[in-house]
């Protein structure tokens, strides 16, 4: 038995992904301009949600990043002076990862260009759809129960 495949451009991990380049463009000149990649920018931004240190596993969850990669970018954050990486004191195995107050200062330095854009993909794609979208991702992600199910097959 053949199945036919949806056509190309109605694959969802494809439409997905021309939303985030399209998105990306409009953040990545603003984070150039301050010397990050989107991937460096990716672990400040989650390193703001906590106020004290944060585990590299978690680290590693929050932002979608492989080991070798986050490994990279925070030597890297590291060598900037922007975080600092010590060991767990109930864990010596487990490094943890704190931003910098150089790395807060970047942050907040960036934090009204980003917002700015965001209010400017506000304004073009519309406040409610924006908050339908994220609300439908919301929904999305939550789907994960089924790959679950999936990679026990």
């Amino acid at each position: 038995m053949t199945v036919e495949l949806r056509p190309f451009e109605q694959s969802l991990p494809m439409a997905l992904l021309r939303a985030r380049e399209t998105t990306m463009r409009i953040f990545r000149p603003l984070l150039a301009a301050n010397d990050l990649t989107e991937q460096q920018w990716r672990v400040l931004r989650a390193l703001t949600r906590h106020d004290g240190p944060i585990g590299v596993g978690e680290l590693a969850d929050a932002t979608f990043l492989l080991g070798p990669s986050l490994t990279r970018i925070l030597a890297n954050l590291g060598d900037r002076g922007l975080l600092e990486r010590s060991v767990a004191a109930d864990d010596h195995r487990r490094g943890i990862i704190n931003l910098t107050k150089a790395g807060r200062d970047l942050v907040a330095t960036i934090a009204p260009h980003s917002e700015a854009r965001y209010m400017a993909i506000e304004e073009a794609f519309g406040a409610q759809n924006l908050t339908l979208l994220m609300r439908l991702l919301d929904e999305l992600e939550c789907l994960h129960e089924l790959t679950d199910r999936q990679e026990q097959r």
